[in-house]
């Protein structure tokens, strides 16, 4: 796809590794910006060795968070190279990184060597607990001591991870924001500013009503299982041949699913005619529901149901997952092209649309180092006051 993005010309030098901060700058490189990708080298991202599985020799959690990005792989220990990094954060128009706090000011890259050749720039440090914290930021050791396994399992004495780094994808959308607002900022002003997100302040914001519950109300919630704390039915049910979520919202929707199900005396009754008394006596109800969901199959009722406008569905796998959303037309699935002689990359598609600017694939995530040279190059050029 050719034409404009919406963050063409902004460079942005980025330091980050893993997930939370490489996601954050993939989605500003499918927005336009220019995205330098440093890397140690012979090792690189540590991601690149997390595998199988593989695809065009490269790990597959790799390529989900790399793809429109150049990669340079320098050694900050090294005089040159260190010399290079340098020269990319006095041009760029954000920096991105995620070390450990101190490292990047241990190199005359911190925030405030930065802003002396460069009061422009952005500067986003992503940590796991703040940069006064040297708390190593691992994902599943923040959903652990951030509460968000208390809330995720079968009961409250199974504690139970999310089945992704949803903690290291809620930090990456935090930063990004973060990152937009400081270049609107400096629109106005001429004036960057330091950005900065940590992995368990985006827990507590993301735990939404879960977290509130506690500080606004002092409840301490616990695992439910599949259940939800605030509303019902809003959970798994089991059908004739496999599960089926109900999602139901309002009252209205409850007296459309009773009806469909043959139980529209339901809605009238005292126990269950408002949300506040379905939970109160949700046990009662979900025993009457599912004898009913029992007689058919979870499509029959998915059909039927979503007929009725009551929010259901079946429990697909991602393979079901990518199937659904390219029947509804909504494209799940690009083809990134691959470089000369080798196949394009099969990634998941930027879930953005933009009417005037739209979102754009043009490089599959780099190999180790592809763009050193080029980026050597570039930067002595700029030095030289010719075009890079």
């Amino acid at each position: 796809m050719t034409g404009a993005g919406a963050l063409d010309g902004v460079l942005i030098a980025d330091f980050g590794r893993v997930l939370a901060a490489p996601y954050a700058t993939m989605l500003l490189a499918d927005l336009g910006a220019e995205v330098v990708k440093i890397e140690r080298p012979g090792h690189g991202d540590d991601t690149r060795h997390w595998g199988p599985p593989w695809s065009a020799e490269q790990s597959t959690y790799f390529q989900s968070v790399n793809r429109n990005k150049q990669s340079a792989a320098w050694d900050l220990r090294d005089p040159r190279d260190l010399a290079s990094a340098r020269a990319l954060v006095a041009r760029a128009d954000v920096v991105v990184e995620n070390l450990l706090p101190g490292t990047m000011e241990g190199f005359g890259l911190g925030y405030d060597a930065v802003r002396q050749d460069n009061p422009g720039i952005v500067y986003c440090s992503v940590t796991g607990f703040g940069g006064a914290n040297l708390l190593p930021g691992y994902d599943l050791l923040v959903q652990a001591v951030g509460g968000l396994m208390s809330v995720t399992g079968p009961d409250e004495h199974t504690p139970t991870k999310v089945g992704v780094a949803m903690v290291d994808v809620v930090t990456g959308l935090h930063a990004a924001v973060g990152i937009l607002a400081a270049l609107r900022h400096r629109e106005r002003t001429g004036q960057g500013q330091r950005v900065e997100v940590n992995l368990l302040s985006s827990l507590l914001a993301a735990l939404t009503n879960q977290s509130s519950s506690y500080v606004a109300a002092g409840v301490v919630p616990a695992a439910m299982g599949n259940r939800h704390p605030s509303i019902t039915p809003y959970e798994l049910y089991e059908t004739a041949d496999r599960p089926l979520v109900l999602a139901v919202g309002n009252d209205r929707q409850f007296r459309s699913l009773a009806e469909v199900l043959g139980l529209g005396y339901l809605a009238d009754d005292p126990r269950f005619e408002t949300n506040a008394r379905r939970v109160e006596h949700r046990d009662e109800l979900r025993d009457q529901l599912v004898v009913a969901l029992s007689a058919h199959s979870a499509d029959h009722w998915f059909e039927a149901l979503t007929r009725a406008g009551v929010p259901c569905g079946p429990v697909n796998d991602i393979a079901g997952a990518v199937a659904l959303a390219e029947r509804l037309g909504l494209a799940p699935v690009v083809e990134v092209g691959g470089r000369e002689g080798e196949d394009s990359v099969r990634q998941v598609a930027n879930p953005i649309r933009l009417g005037s600017t739209p979102v754009r694939y043009r490089t599959p995530p780099p190999r180790l180092g592809e763009h050193t040279e080029a980026v050597h190059r570039s930067l002595c050029a700029g030095r030289d006051g010719s075009s890079p």
